[in-house]
């Protein structure tokens, strides 16, 4: 019998059974990853400077990708005319890495031991955050890989080089990627009103090639014109910061910020991203749930999770 979807006997609703991403299988074993795309938890957030949570992010968003559990099917999208995700795209959720409890350095590196361990098994790393920092390691595991391009979706640019001897925070992570020799440049999206970077870290930013644009400035140039600022045939890596959503959509967040993007004015950016781009990696950060009673922000992150993967495996589909 099928362990999973509706062609074997069992119904398999959305509400039951245990939740990993999407209730894909579950993979214990690190060195036996033989799958497209690997989703690891990293439920740290002592780099947070304001409202703690976000280690419960991972459980969140994968209870709210059962929502989005398709079985075997795949999900078919009428306006594109597509069935994303179907059986052809194979899953593993890794579970979390190991979080040591006030001890940023041996967390970072157990979270980048397990992109490693994806990288390792030919899959596309996608990390559950966890505070921003965690997208520190996530980058760090690439050392030795080919150059990148880093697309930023987030209300704060997180540029801050260190303030009283704090270098891996969730002001951080830019600035340390920006320093990598494989991180080719940074093009930064959604950062708005007043930032957690004072201007020494938007001229620091700029001087290092980054692109900064606010949430009003890629809705004037809207998503294809966005999309088109990244460098031509680089691959990328996505970083999204679930603030840069609007708190009317995405409350359950550390540091909210209002004026913020709706869910298609990323959806259709990331689209046109994964279309004209080798998509290297993925993490999403800064859902903290308890912040939410509604569970939408969770169901949000899931389901830009399960669109950005369905748009980038229909991508490779169609490049052959």
């Amino acid at each position: 019998m099928s362990g999973h979807g509706y062609d074997g006997g069992r119904l398999n609703l959305p509400f039951t059974g245990i939740c990993t991403f999407g209730k894909r299988p579950y993979v214990a074993d690190w060195t036996q990853i033989d799958a497209d795309v690997a989703i690891l938890g990293a439920p740290f957030d002592a780099g947070t400077q304001w409202r703690a949570g976000a280690r419960f992010g991972p459980r969140a968003v994968r209870d709210a990708s059962t929502l989005f559990s398709f079985g075997h099917a795949g999900a078919y999208d009428h306006e594109d005319d597509a069935t994303y995700l179907g059986e052809d795209v194979r899953i593993v959720d890794m579970g979390d890495a190991d979080i040591v409890h006030t001890d940023t350095l041996q967390s970072h590196a157990n979270i980048r031991a397990g992109v490693e361990a994806a990288l390792a098994g030919g899959a596309l790393p996608v990390v559950i955050g966890g505070d921003h920092s965690i997208n520190i390691p996530c980058i760090e595991a690439f050392e030795g890989h080919a150059p990148f391009h880093v697309l930023q979706i987030d209300a704060h640019l997180d540029f801050v080089d260190e303030r009283h001897g704090v270098t891996r925070g969730h002001g951080n992570p830019m600035r340390r990627a920006s320093e990598k020799p494989w991180v080719s440049g940074l093009t930064q999206l959604g950062i708005r009103n007043v930032s957690s970077t004072a201007k020494e870290g938007y001229d620091d930013a700029r001087a290092r090639g980054s692109d900064i644009l606010s949430v009003r400035q890629v809705r004037a140039l809207g998503p294809e014109a966005t999309a088109a600022r990244l460098p031509k045939g680089a691959p990328v890596y996505i970083t999204i910061d679930i603030d840069a959503f609007c708190p009317s959509i995405a409350p359950g967040t550390g540091t909210p910020s209002h004026g913020g993007f709706l869910y298609y004015d990323v959806l259709e950016i990331l689209q046109k991203v994964a279309q004209n781009h080798q998509v290297v990696g993925i993490d999403l950060v800064e859902v903290a749930p308890d912040y939410d009673p509604t569970g939408s922000t969770s169901i949000l992150a899931a389901q830009v999770l399960m669109n950005l993967l369905g748009f980038v495996f229909h991508a490779r589909a169609q490049q052959g």
